[in-house]
């Protein structure tokens, strides 16, 4: 089975080949819905998650990645790299990515600097994240999968935009990227309306 965008629209093909390749741009409600069809298209049962959660909590607009990743460790997902107590961020990034299990299928998580009209956004690909990429830094490329959050608009100074990002909106986003993975990938045994607050 192939995953297909389309208008937007997650489209599965039946064909043999590779899959195409994707970077959808969609709000939080539609979030966990692409998400559950993505995994339910891509995945197998049998495949070990990891979620390599990229940020560190010393920047506001930064602390996104860190965020998901607590939230997730705290609800019990087993494979998860980058938390507000052990960030996984650009002074460390080398070492905590050779922390991946083998074999695993990794979700990359991480904050963006996104044009004006797009922060609040997210975009999905099924290609590697390039961290730092926003802020002019050279890092490993991370992942299968990416999920992006736009936390604010880019611009000259994007150290300066991190740290004066507004803290509601991280918390948002990261409360949305935590409840969207908890429906498209639940932990068996635990419901899915269980809720940790961030």
């Amino acid at each position: 089975m192939i995953l297909k965008v389309q208008g937007g629209q997650l489209m599965r093909e039946d064909r043999v080949g590779m899959q195409e390749q994707f970077w959808v741009k969609m709000n939080g409600e539609q979030l966990p819905l692409f998400l559950k069809e993505m995994s339910q298209a891509s995945f197998r049962e049998t495949e070990a998650i990891a979620f390599v959660c990229i940020g560190t909590d010393r920047s506001t607009g930064d602390a996104l990645g860190p965020l998901v990743g607590s939230a997730l460790k705290e609800a019990g997902y087993p494979f998860v790299i980058g938390t507000l107590e052990a960030p996984c961020d650009a002074s460390n990034m080398v070492v905590r990515l050779s922390e991946i299990p083998q074999g695993s299928v990794v979700i990359a998580i991480d904050a963006c600097l996104g044009q004006k009209q797009s922060v609040g956004l997210y975009q999905i690909s099924n290609q590697p994240l390039l961290p730092g990429k926003s802020v002019g830094k050279r890092l490993p490329p991370v992942g299968d999968y990416t999920i992006a959050a736009m936390v604010n608009a880019d611009g000259p100074k994007q150290y300066a935009i991190l740290q004066t990002t507004s803290l509601h909106r991280v918390l948002a986003m990261a409360r949305e990227v935590t409840d969207a993975i908890k429906h498209a990938f639940p932990i068996k045994g635990i419901q899915n309306d269980m809720m940790i607050q961030i």
